[in-house]
């Protein structure tokens, strides 16, 4: 028993003491495993350090200066005349004049300056531009333009566009660049960075940013509208396509050459432009796009920015090449010089700093034999780095952004101006009412929808102008002691060629209704989407009714929401109206009667009158109307001639800025030197305006009165 239990206990001992070794080996991994999760972690982090620090140094790697000063100078008188023209300095007193005119401002705390000083504004941005131009105080310079630009740019939301938006960004890049280290006056009055080493990023900053503007605008015109051809039509017809109709007809060029050619582009020429063995394939096709863009859009300078932003595409020296056959008294500003100034913008390589710098000589070498070239990256180039990689993720976010800012959707996702949608959308406006009902004194009546906005309808296309514009009436109406009333819009307009319908709901009171940029507007009506379908055998039908023999017949076609009810006036001269429903049923109220119309039934309309069409149906109804002008037919008639067709009165066709006229002029000596001298004309009236302006503020003269005598001479040329 004794012996048992000594066993017994000796066993015990020694299952104790394995629990206790393996307990010790366990708490031996366990601490080798911490250690090698530690020892990973650092080698992460330091593995991260080192590939951050050959990002820094790849980015801020020395690039010849050469390509991008001349970028610069091109950049620069562009801008010179996109300030005269298309930003509107030579008629800045019909813009900016007439104080009642409504504005659409971005943000609401902008507003526009006395006429005066809106003119000294266009002074100092066309001073601006001329200082890139010739690389004057280039920091200042770019300030200058930048504030002044931006500030035009975000007060009047009616005058955006892609293009415009592309402007200011570029001209942003510039400001954040050595732009004026090559060609420059900055060079000449400072040799120390005249023909210097800039850093690559001043580069690839700009060449991302041309390629999201490609890709981005690719990406929108994946569209369904797009790819199918019914967002441009009848480009056909210009000039540039007449080599394709030796082998396509009209409606091919459309759908191939137009939509899937530009949407091909658009996604894949990035891509040609940065990979070195197919840049030059990418170049002409650039450059081919472009030129073309160029004769067939009024776009002003856009299409000319784009084929200065391929240079910056080509080998970084290209200038220096050709700067071998330029006279010698213009090599004080284009050096030939293959070895630079160092740039403590950059980050050098031992050899680099040994073999491509340039050792300086004359005035300059004092200051440079103080500063060696660095080697390790900085402060300054990890933040421009930094800055780099935000400022293009901040560029891919904005497109798509309209997930945020759903106050500026409507049928169309976000704002235009940053969404890189081009050409997407074509719209045409064919009726604008606005009605207004004074809650004081019981009265109603319309408004001339355009009194106040300078002849422009772009803001019916958009909710939050339309909100801008019901505000500012209702400020405008308290000029003539009107100050209590409710207004109403009806809105009625067509997207890349489908029915006319509502975008605005008539029954709301739009001054009452609540607007916020985050927010869907609760007035807008939705798009008939079920309808598109329709668009093909619209044009058939159109086509059916409208030809040479019949050029005084117009067909316009309409669809609207179930309880809604259209109020419309026939012309006198079209004696000859006939409404047709396409689908669904209508009533329509004529002075004496009501009368139901149902799916492909017709009714005569009388001239001279107004008649109401309402919508009984569940669904939303379609119909057409059939204009036929009497009274040019009968002219036509008895004097054998064939007049262009007319439309009738409701038929406003307004196009918005998204879809742009489709008449360009002839690039023949004739038209260059038409071109020039249009600018010598603006030229002069935008001096006349900034200078009038200037020596009225400094004379506290009046304005008015220096407008009035430059109104008369200019009656007397």
């Amino acid at each position: 028993m004794l012996r048992r239990r000594i066993e017994k206990s000796g066993s015990h001992e020694t299952h104790i003491k394995n629990q206790e070794r393996d307990k010790a080996a366990n708490s031996g991994c366990h601490k080798s495993e911490s250690r090698d999760i530690k020892h990973d972690s650092r080698s992460i982090i330091v593995y991260g350090f080192q590939l951050w620090e050959q990002l820094v140094g790849l980015l801020c790697q020395p690039s010849d200066s050469a390509c991008l000063g001349i970028v610069r100078i091109i950049f620069g008188f562009l801008m010179v005349i996109d300030t005269l023209m298309e930003r509107g300095m030579s008629l800045a007193d019909g813009i900016w004049g007439n104080v009642d005119t409504c504005r659409f401002p971005l943000f609401s705390f902008l507003q526009p300056l006395p006429l005066e000083w809106m003119c000294l504004v266009y002074m100092a941005m066309l001073v601006g531009a001329v200082g890139i131009l010739i690389g004057f105080k280039f920091r200042y310079s770019c300030s200058i333009y930048l504030v002044c630009y931006w500030y035009i740019f975000f007060l009047e939301k009616t005058a955006w566009n892609n293009h415009s938006y592309l402007f200011g960004i570029i001209a942003f890049h510039f400001f954040m660049s050595d732009a004026n280290r090559y060609c420059s006056l900055d060079g000449l009055l400072k040799p120390s960075i005249n023909n210097a080493h800039i850093p690559y990023w001043n580069y690839f900053l700009m060449q991302a940013q041309i390629f999201l503007v490609y890709f981005i605008a690719g990406l929108k015109k994946l569209d369904h509208d797009w790819v199918f051809g019914y967002s441009m039509r009848s480009l056909s017809v210009h000039w540039v396509f007449m080599p394709f109709k030796l082998f396509l007809s009209d409606e091919k060029i459309d759908l191939i050459i137009v939509h899937l050619g530009g949407l091909f582009i658009d996604l894949f020429v990035g891509f040609l432009l940065f990979i070195n063995k197919t840049k030059s394939l990418g170049l002409l096709i650039s450059t081919s796009f472009h030129f073309m863009n160029s004769q067939i859009f009024p776009i002003g300078m856009f299409p000319y920015v784009m084929l200065t932003t391929n240079l910056l595409f080509c080998s970084p020296s290209w200038p220096r090449k050709l700067s071998r056959y330029i006279p010698n008294c213009f090599s004080i500003f284009l050096r030939y010089e293959q070895e630079l100034q160092p740039s403590s913008h950059c980050v050098y390589q031992d050899h680099s700093t040994e073999s491509n710098v340039r050792t300086p000589t004359g005035k300059d070498l004092k200051e440079h034999s103080e500063m060696t070239p660095p080697t390790k990256p900085s402060f300054l180039h990890q933040a421009v780095s930094v800055f780099t990689i935000l400022f293009l993720a901040l560029q891919c976010f904005l497109p798509y952004s309209h997930g945020i800012t759903k106050g500026y959707n409507n049928w169309t996702n976000g704002l235009y101006g940053y969404s890189w949608d081009m050409m997407v959308h074509r719209w045409k406006i064919q009726h604008v009412r606005i009605s207004y009902h004074n809650k004081d004194t019981g009265d109603t009546g319309y408004l001339d929808p355009m009194v106040w906005s300078y002849n422009n309808r772009r803001w019916a296309t958009h909710g939050d102008m339309i909100k801008q514009y019901a505000v500012c009436i209702a400020r405008n109406l308290q000029k003539f002691n009107v100050s209590n009333v409710e207004l109403y819009f009806d809105i009625w307009q067509s997207l890349n060629g489908r029915f006319q319908q509502r975008m605005v709901n008539p029954n709301v009171d739009i001054l009452t209704a609540e607007w916020s940029p985050f927010e869907t507007p609760s007035y807008i009506m939705p798009l008939i989407v079920d309808l598109s379908n329709w668009r093909e055998k619209l044009d058939q039908m159109e086509a059916a009714l409208i030809n040479d023999n019949n050029k005084n017949t117009n067909v316009i076609f309409m669809a609207d929401f179930p309880g809604l009810m259209l109020e419309n006036y026939v012309q006198p001269d079209f004696s000859n109206t006939t409404l047709t429903v396409l689908k669904g049923r209508v009533i329509v109220e004529l002075e004496d009667f009501n009368i139901t119309v149902k799916t492909n039934e017709s009714l005569q309309i009388p001239a001279d009158v107004f008649h109401k069409v309402y919508t009984v149906s569940e669904t939303p109804s379609c119909f057409m109307y059939l204009f036929v002008n009497t009274t040019q037919a009968n002219l036509n008639y008895s004097d054998g001639s064939v007049e262009e067709r007319s439309s009738p009165e409701m038929d406003l066709d307004g196009d918005d800025k998204e879809e742009t006229s489709q008449t360009s002029v002839p690039i023949l000596g004739g038209s260059v030197k038409h071109f020039f001298k249009k600018i010598s004309v603006n030229l002069h009236r935008s001096l006349q305006l900034g200078l009038g302006a200037l020596w009225c503020i400094a004379t506290r003269s009046s304005f008015n009165e220096f407008l009035n005598s430059t109104y008369k001479s200019e009656t007397t040329k």
